[in-house]
């Protein structure tokens, strides 16, 4: 029998932001806001701009201290 991992790779976490399947923040764990092609956070102002295509997913991703 094998131990599987119970946590998940950020990674991971981006990529089922994106794809709409989750919607808990990657930085604080709030909830995101889905505005077209772009995810925010209103708590910790952490801003993810992509779009997942049909072979390259880039993700740019945004976040401002203080």
């Amino acid at each position: 029998m094998s131990v599987a991992p119970l946590h998940r790779t950020l990674e991971q976490e981006l990529f089922a932001l994106l794809r709409g399947a989750s919607l808990e923040c990657a930085v604080c764990g709030e909830f995101v806001l889905h505005e077209g092609p772009s995810i925010k956070c209103p708590e910790c102002r952490t801003v993810l701009h992509g779009k997942i295509g049909s072979v390259v997913v880039e993700v740019e991703f945004g976040s401002q201290a203080g």
